[in-house]
């Protein structure tokens, strides 16, 4: 079977003399900065107590990808946390637009963060606080790369333990990442590229800014309890509903995924990447599946379509 992947993004020569800030744009207090200017204060409690939320899109060849739906979480968030925005949604969407327009970039990583901020008295009191947005975009960057993508990433299942829905609720976007690099280490230690780690019931989970999917007999699954519901994850389901594959959300314990046909994870930063190893053990024959590959194609070939994409207006 041909591959079909997609080519992971280098340095365009052609917009280099537009890219005055190779590292990236940031929003921070009205004015567009460097990256290298960046600043939070020490007292925002974003910092010291991960109150925050954000949400991340990117950009390919110059278009956002579905902008909306990441626009619609970022704001679930912020209404779910009893924050409040300074800027409306219109004018947030420009932000992101400008960042992306300045920086140059074709292909970026675009984040949207409203922090709790401080209190002008350092008060212990939440509502007291003087809320923040920020925005930066930065060169797109993949949980996967070139050679990861072509063979498929070795995955270790961690023994960490998600942090509870009813603690911290997955659907808001956060910062609270201790058990996901827990997680990593963990897979680090036995000689994986990344992790999996499980929830309160002992089943597959996600891993550090991915969520994960099985095949089998043709059939697609990824885990419901206490995961983030991704953007890349919808738009999986999305997929399958154009070519009439059958794609569910439950359940999965190790047996399932170990005994997959296949086995992909879904990010903003990477789309579709396939997984050929879990813990000492191929998945299936070791190599990506034709699954995989279709789906990984359709997600790419969907960043031009305007229903699915927007356009940057480059100065």
């Amino acid at each position: 079977m041909v591959q079909i992947l997609p080519v992971l993004p280098t340095v365009d020569e052609h917009y280099c003399d537009q890219r005055r800030y190779p590292d990236g744009i940031a929003f921070v207090d009205g004015q567009y900065l460097p990256m290298s200017e960046a600043k939070i204060s020490v007292l925002d409690w974003g910092f010291l107590h991960s109150d925050a939320t954000y949400d991340t899109v990117h950009v390919w060849n110059g278009r956002f990808f579905r902008l909306d739906l990441h626009l619609d979480r970022f704001f679930g968030g912020v209404e779910r946390l009893r924050m409040e925005l300074p800027y409306d949604r219109e004018k947030i969407e420009s932000i992101l637009r400008n960042c992306v327009a300045l920086s140059g970039h074709r292909s970026a990583y675009v984040e949207m963060i409203c922090t709790r901020g401080t209190s002008p008295t350092f008060s212990r009191d939440p509502r007291q606080a003087e809320n923040r947005f920020i925005a930066f975009a930065v060169p797109f960057g993949s949980v996967a790369n070139k050679e990861q993508l072509e063979r498929g990433l070795h995955v270790a299942i961690s023994e960490t333990v998600r942090i509870p829905p009813k603690s911290v609720d997955p659907a808001i976007k956060n910062y609270h990442w201790l058990d996901l690099v827990k997680g990593l280490f963990d897979a680090y230690d036995r000689g994986a590229e990344t992790a999996l780690i499980l929830d309160t019931n002992g089943h597959i989970a996600e891993g550090p800014g991915f969520n994960v999917f099985l095949v089998k007999e043709g059939s697609l699954r990824t885990p419901a309890f206490g995961v983030l519901p991704g953007i890349t994850r919808r738009t999986v389901f999305d997929l399958c509903a154009e070519i009439g594959l059958s794609a569910t959300a439950a359940d999965i314990c190790r047996p399932d995924i170990k005994g997959a046909d296949e086995v992909f994870i879904t990010s903003t930063a990477g789309g579709i990447m396939p997984v050929t190893r879990i813990d000492d053990a191929a998945i299936a024959n070791g190599h990506v599946g034709p699954v995989t590959h279709r789906l990984m194609y359709l997600y790419w070939q969907k960043h031009d379509d305007p229903k699915w994409s927007t356009p940057v207006v480059y100065p």
